[in-house]
């Protein structure tokens, strides 16, 4: 197997405010739009028609695109219930 390494470049600046601030899209006439909690505006001074720079990622579940999901015929119930039975047996 080979591994190629990848530099990803996000900034050309320097000073970069980084904040981070978990926002719900919207959807505003045809077009979608996040609002920014006004404590983190006046936070980071951020003004009215001010031009910002977003970096979007979507929340996913981590253990799922590990993993993958799995189906099984059996309920996990019963499952567990034939495990009790083969480790414990009731003599």
């Amino acid at each position: 197997m080979q591994i190629q390494n990848k530099t990803f470049k996000y900034f050309d600046y320097i000073g970069i405010i980084m904040l981070e601030v978990e926002a719900k899209v919207r959807k505003w006439g045809r077009s979608f739009g996040i609002v920014i909690p006004k404590d983190k505006v006046k936070e980071e001074g951020i003004k009215e028609n001010e031009t910002i720079k977003l970096l979007i990622t979507k929340k996913t579940n981590v253990l799922k695109e590990t993993f993958g999901t799995m189906k099984f015929k059996k309920s996990t119930d019963q499952m567990m219930r034939e495990i009790d039975k083969e480790l414990w047996p009731e003599d």
